[in-house]
């Protein structure tokens, strides 16, 4: 063992890092808040295994749910001398990669079946050839009644709810078909969309997992072979996996119990599409005895003063008890602003200009982010950002896991960002706090910070409100110096009814 190496490996980790970098063997989970070094801890504790011996390389595989995310844990596992052997990917990615290893072993001659592109094609067809057209009114028929059903088979899929199982579950949780459906008629359109999607020899998104779920269980010598290549599995964002998500990974594991866990509770924003923090919760449990259970709690990322409305934030949920306690690795910085509008216009105008000043202060534009709850906040932005002369790039929320399989242009723009060279240095980014996660930046402007908007509807206290809760946690731990607040009392022009401050305002 290259003592040298490893000291190289480790540096600058503090203790709890070190210890979750240093325990190789046997279950271990990491919670880590918002701005703990989670990637630089187990990219460090990957590079550590390998170049000590403890681990091979070709044995390694760690899993992440965005293209972006992989190739910034592969940039660092190249930087840390081990990326070349390290498989770090997508779990669709993945499993993708592993059901074509075996495909001709399992299937033969069968042609390998084709990842669809058009699944909202599939399902208008599905819904055409079910339900009667003439029993529904336009906005049941439309691209975004399509999209709808869409988003309930994913779903369905990822909570491992089978058409004939549908009614059932509905009636036990309380939930409502899309579009007006009866849970019947929804059951019928998801058997139609398969059957649509089978004839023309393709398979969606979610079947890529499910596929290397059904082949692991059912052909052992296929189950070896996808095994023999994940002798250690790191999960990250672990409070975001499915159902299906965690079958794959226990089918993945087999007898092995080399896992090891990251993730953050409070930053589950994704439970809409499947993503439960339940198995992170239970992981100690459901994984005894571990090796490690270890909590970063210190965020190197925020000041004092933007770590500390974080935990106000956090503090008023009846769900504190399972989230970390904060602390700031920072010295102090600016206090936290909250600015109030007279509409969304003025709203607008007000952050571009402060925007603009930042500018002509000498701040990057790439070190500025606008925030909002709903891609429709967007516009008025960036209209007034616009009128500024700023130059902005926007991030919309594109569906949960949009970019998790990509293709090769996609791929070298996700490592290029990931490598700090992407060619957005001069842009403000204005975006969806969903689609934010992971992303930080010097100075942060959380907009529309009133009911109805951030919490999303106002919901009643229960499990949307806490969702929403968590989101306003993400999108104020995504700033690192400065966090500007603000809402409208109107929409613009003084129209519509009186806003009400946000309950997250602390």
């Amino acid at each position: 063992m290259d003592e040298t190496v490893d000291d190289d490996v480790l540096a600058g980790l503090d203790d709890a890092q070190r210890q979750a970098a240093t325990t190789l063997e046997g279950p271990v989970r990491i919670v880590a808040c918002a701005g703990a070094g989670k990637t630089r801890t187990i990219t460090r504790r990957i590079a550590y295994a390998c170049t000590s011996g403890v681990w091979d390389a070709r044995g390694v595989l760690a899993v992440t749910f965005s293209v972006k995310a992989a190739a910034e844990m592969r940039a660092r596992l190249a930087s840390l001398g081990v990326g070349d052997q390290v498989t770090a990917a997508t779990f669709h990615s993945a499993a993708l990669h592993q059901l074509r290893r075996v495909w001709p072993d399992v299937c033969g001659e069968a042609p390998f079946p084709h990842v669809t592109n058009r699944p909202h094609e599939l399902t208008a067809n599905a819904l055409r050839r079910t339900i009667n057209p003439e029993g529904l009114d336009p906005s049941q028929t439309g691209s975004a009644a399509v999209r709808d059903v869409l988003a309930e088979i994913n779903w369905c899929k990822v909570q491992l709810v089978a058409p004939d199982d549908y009614a059932r579950v509905c009636a036990a949780v309380g939930r409502r078909p899309p579009i007006g459906l009866e849970a019947g008629q929804f059951a019928d359109v998801y058997t139609a969309y398969e059957i649509e999607k089978s004839s023309k020899g393709e398979i969606d998104f979610n079947d890529i997992l499910l596929m290397v779920c059904h082949v692991i269980d059912d052909d052992a010598d296929a189950a070896r072979i996808i095994r023999s290549s994940i002798r250690w599995l790191t999960v990250d964002e672990y409070q975001d996996v499915s159902p299906l998500q965690h079958r794959l990974l226990t089918r993945w594991l087999g007898d092995n119990r080399n896992i090891c866990v990251v993730g953050d509770p409070a930053q589950t924003i994704y439970s809409f599409a499947g993503a439960s923090s339940y198995d992170l919760l239970h992981f100690t449990r459901e994984f005894a005895p571990v090796a490690a259970d270890i909590s970063l709690r210190t965020d190197y990322r925020s000041t004092p003063q933007i770590v500390g409305y974080a935990s106000r934030v956090l503090a008023a949920s009846p769900e504190r008890g399972d989230y970390l306690r904060l602390e700031s690795g920072r010295g102090d910085g600016s206090r936290v602003a909250s600015t109030r509008y007279a509409d969304d216009e003025q709203e607008a105008q007000g952050v571009a200009t402060r925007i603009a000043r930042l500018i002509a202060q000498g701040v990057p534009a790439s070190d500025i982010a606008v925030l909002s709850r709903i891609n429709a906040q967007q516009q008025p932005v960036c209209a007034a950002l616009r009128a500024q002369g700023v130059r902005f790039r926007v991030r919309r929320d594109a569906g949960w896991q949009a970019s998790s399989l990509a293709d090769d242009a996609q791929e070298k723009a996700a490592m290029l960002e990931a490598l700090g060279i992407a060619g957005t240095k001069g842009a403000v980014t204005v975006s969806t706090i969903h689609a934010s996660k992971g992303l930080e930046f010097k100075h942060v402007f959380l907009i529309g910070c009133s009911e109805g908007l951030l919490p999303y509807g106002s919901p009643a206290p229960g499990e949307a409100l806490e969702e929403e809760r968590r989101l306003m946690y993400v999108g104020v731990t995504r700033a690192e110096d400065t966090l500007h607040l603000s809402f409208a009392d109107r929409q613009s022009n003084g129209s519509g009814v009186r806003r009400r401050p946000s309950r997250f305002l602390a």
